[in-house]
């Protein structure tokens, strides 16, 4: 399954076979400026709606 970068319900990211590669499709296009890590809680450091998910076959969240 690909996996894409969405702004809460909507893709805005290339799609990509890997989570990982979602992200870094995210950063070279400039959508993020870092690859997110962790914080010190085990949350997500991202602005606040952005995350990668997993799209059915068709392009949309699965």
């Amino acid at each position: 399954m690909p996996y894409a970068l969405f702004d809460h319900d909507v893709r805005i990211g290339e799609s990509a076979s890997t989570e990982l590669g979602a992200w870094q499709n995210a950063l070279r296009a400039g959508l993020i400026s870092d690859i997110p890590v962790a914080d010190e809680q085990g949350g997500q450091v991202l602005p606040r709606g952005l995350t990668v998910k997993r799209m059915d076959e068709k392009g949309g969240r699965d």
